[in-house]
């Protein structure tokens, strides 16, 4: 396993939608991720965040609290989301220094693959379904400025670049 490099915005790459994973041997990549992500530390880390344009991410949302949970999410799909949402500070790894509220359903129902092939479908509450969302974002080319009001997504975009070494 290996700690990989993370991609930091405005790396083209987190921007552009990934492509099924499919039939893919992707355990490999899992574990690297995994690995990734820890070491970070973060609670979640999507393909794309490592450039690699495939619809997968990790997560484990227990671990800085507990026992270790991780999750490997292949092909994911939102298949519903709550009508009631929070809204709540957010970072991302891929935007280090940067947090900002974001409003998330509170509960999604999500089925997705593991790095074993066994289908898997759940309903996910709190912090879980808020950071599957996330990551899902990232799976959609989606980042975090663009889930902010565009006056306040220009002014921390530009507040982010003055403070990030070219």
């Amino acid at each position: 396993m290996a700690v990989l490099p993370i991609l930091r915005w405005p790396d083209p790459r987190l921007a552009t939608p990934c492509a099924p994973v499919g039939a893919e041997d992707v355990s490999l990549l899992a574990a690297d991720m995994l690995e990734t992500m820890y070491a970070a530390p973060g609670r979640g880390l999507a393909a794309p965040q490592i450039g690699v344009l495939k619809r997968l991410f990790v997560m484990d949302v227990a671990w800085k609290d507990g026992l270790p949970a991780p999750r490997v999410v292949i092909d994911p799909q939102i298949l519903w989301r709550s009508d009631d949402t929070a809204t709540g500070s957010e970072g991302c790894l891929s935007i280090p220094g940067i947090t900002t509220d974001i409003t998330r359903a509170t509960q999604i129902r999500m089925a997705w693959t593991d790095q074993n092939g066994q289908l898997h479908e759940e309903i996910l509450t709190g912090f879980a379904a808020i950071c599957a969302q996330h990551e899902y974002d990232h799976l959609d080319g989606v980042v975090t400025f663009d889930r902010m009001a565009p006056d306040l997504s220009a002014a921390v975009q530009a507040a982010y670049l003055d403070q990030t070494p070219t």
